[in-house]
């Protein structure tokens, strides 16, 4: 009976203790519920993940590498996205337009090749629905945009025969939920 009344008062010292605490954002959220005359805590968690063989712990260990490796592309892309997208609509003229494009093209060529060299098939999997997810675009549309269909249906060719596909779509409440999580933690530190 001792052990019971212990526990107990440890649970409720450790919960209030919790409340005391200030977490870095993105710990748990956390909100209080008036139910008729009783106030409830309520506590969302970040999900913990039980692996019953060895083989999907080094899984998810990897894909979290992959994310945490090919997300900050991701976000520049994003940003560089946006950066030729305001430039592009102070330019006058299609020729002007067109020599913008190739321009950052090859400053992109010239700066992230010796990256993506050193990708994974995994890590570039990863990356495109990334982008996605960033730009609210598939790669694909984001080609056919800047550098015309013809080199779209051409990159996309290249991209079928290494098993991707450039028009690969995020879904972080279906498939892509796992990696989405990752990118939560990887944003609040606590990976």
């Amino acid at each position: 009976m001792k052990r019971i009344a212990s526990l107990t008062l440890l649970l409720l010292l450790s919960v209030s203790a919790l409340f005391a605490q200030s977490y870095g954002k993105g710990y748990f959220n956390s909100r209080h519920e008036v139910h008729g005359r009783d106030t409830l805590a309520v506590i969302d968690l970040w999900p913990v993940y039980v692996f019953k063989r060895p083989a999907d712990m080094r899984r998810y260990a990897k894909l979290i590498q992959n994310v945490k490796a090919v997300y900050p592309i991701a976000k520049e892309a994003r940003a560089r996205l946006s950066v030729m997208e305001a430039t592009l609509l102070q330019l006058k003229t299609e020729k002007e337009q067109r020599a913008y494009v190739k321009r950052m093209e090859q400053e992109l060529k010239t700066e992230y090749t010796p990256v993506l060299k050193r990708m994974t098939f995994s890590q570039g999997k990863i990356l495109i629905k990334l982008i996605d997810r960033e730009t609210s675009r598939t790669s694909y549309e984001l080609v056919r945009e800047l550098r015309g269909g013809f080199r779209a249906f051409f990159w996309q060719g290249i991209a079928r025969i290494f098993g991707a596909n450039l028009k690969d779509t995020y879904d972080k409440e279906g498939e892509d939920k796992v990696i989405e999580q990752i990118i939560l933690m990887y944003e609040a530190g606590l990976i």
